[in-house]
C-alpha cells in the first residue's frame, strides 16, 4: 500500500517536472543529457524529467544596455565623458547562448572600444555636432559584430557628452560672446532699418505735402480766375443793361453833358491828387458858364428898370 502511494507521488512529481509553460516573447533552450536538444517556443512544452534540462531562458523582446560613462580623448586632446545606450534584440537564441559567454558584456566592450576609436578621430566641436553620425557608425560596427552571436543592434544613442569644467566654462563664455555679437548685429540691423523706414516716410510725407500745396494753389488760382471771370461777366452785364436803358431813353446832348458833370463830381471827391477832365466835359462847362453870364445880365437889366420906374 505504501509502495503504491510513493509511486503515485513520484508519478505526480514527474508529471509536474515534465510540463513547462513558456511565456510569450520568451524561448527555452533545452538540453538532453548535456547536449542541445531543442528550442521551446511560447506555449506548453513537455520534457523528460532528469534527462532534459532547461539551459537558459532567452527573451526575444528588444532590450536596452546602458553603458557606463566612458572617458574619451578627442583629436584635439580634450578628455570628454560619453554615456551611451544600446538597443538590441536576440534573433537566434541558440547562438546567443552557445556562441558567446556573456552577450551583454561583449556588446559593452565593443561599444567602448568603438566609441574611443570614432571620437578619437574628431575634434571637440565635431563631437558635439556629429552625434547622429557617431550613432550610425557605432550601430553599424556593433551590428556587424553581434550578428554572429544571433543578435541584431537596432539603434545606438549617445545620451550625454560632458567636457571638462574648464572647457565647459570656455564654451559658455564663447557662446555668451556669440549671443552678444548676434544681439548687437540684430540691434544695429533693426536701427538701420528703422532709420531707412523713417527717411522713406519723411520723403513720402514731403512729396505728399508738396503735391497737396500744388493742388491747393491750382485750385485757388482756378477759383480766383473763375471769380474774376464772374465779376467781369457781371460788370459786362451791368454795362449792357445801362447802355440798353440809355438807348431806350433816347438821351440828348445836354443830358449826356449833365451826367458827365455828375461823374466829375464823384471823381473830384476821390483821393486822387490830379483829375483829368475830358474835352466834352469842358465844353459842357463853358456852355454852362455862358448861360450863367446871360442870366446875370438879364437879372441886372431887370433890377435897373425897376429902379428907373421908381
Amino acid at each position: 500500500m505504501w509502495f503504491l502511494i510513493i509511486l503515485a507521488i513520484l508519478l505526480i512529481i514527474c508529471i509536474f517536472l515534465s510540463i513547462k509553460i513558456v511565456r510569450q516573447s520568451e524561448v527555452y533552450i533545452i538540453e538532453r543529457l548535456g547536449k542541445f536538444h531543442k528550442v521551446a517556443d511560447a506555449g506548453l512544452t513537455i520534457i523528460i524529467p532528469f534527462v532534459d534540462h532547461i539551459r537558459s531562458i532567452v527573451s526575444l523582446k528588444q532590450q536596452t544596455l546602458d553603458i557606463a560613462p566612458q572617458e574619451v580623448i578627442t583629436k584635439d586632446n580634450v578628455t570628454i565623458t560619453i554615456n551611451t545606450v544600446v538597443f538590441y534584440k536576440i534573433i537566434d537564441p541558440t547562438k546567443a547562448v552557445y556562441e558567446i559567454q556573456s552577450l551583454k558584456k561583449a556588446i559593452e566592450y565593443i561599444s567602448v572600444t568603438s566609441i574611443r576609436d570614432l571620437v578619437g578621430k574628431m575634434d571637440l566641436d565635431s563631437t558635439f555636432s556629429s552625434r547622429d553620425l557617431i550613432n550610425d557608425k557605432l550601430r553599424a560596427i556593433l551590428d556587424e559584430a553581434a550578428n554572429k552571436w544571433g543578435c541584431t543592434i537596432d539603434r545606438v544613442e549617445i545620451q550625454d557628452i560632458t567636457p571638462p569644467p574648464d572647457i565647459r566654462d570656455a564654451m559658455e563664455k564663447q557662446m555668451n560672446a556669440e549671443r552678444n555679437k548676434r544681439a548687437a548685429i540684430l540691434q544695429a540691423e533693426g536701427e538701420r532699418q528703422a532709420a531707412v523706414l523713417k527717411a522713406q516716410g519723411e520723403k513720402e510725407a514731403a512729396i505728399l505735402q508738396a503735391d497737396a500745396d500744388r493742388e491747393s494753389k491750382i485750385r485757388r488760382a482756378a477759383g480766383d480766375a473763375d471769380a474774376i471771370r464772374r465779376v467781369a461777366e457781371a460788370k459786362a452785364e451791368e454795362v449792357k443793361l445801362v447802355y440798353s436803358a440809355m438807348m431806350k431813353a433816347n438821351p440828348n446832348q445836354t443830358l449826356v453833358q449833365l451826367k458827365s458833370l455828375e461823374t466829375l463830381k464823384d471823381v473830384a471827391n476821390g483821393d486822387a491828387n490830379k483829375v483829368f477832365i475830358p474835352f466834352e466835359a469842358t465844353s459842357a462847362l463853358s456852355g454852362l458858364g455862358v448861360t450863367a453870364d446871360m442870366l446875370k445880365e438879364e437879372k441886372k437889366a431887370k433890377k435897373s428898370k425897376s429902379e428907373n420906374e421908381q
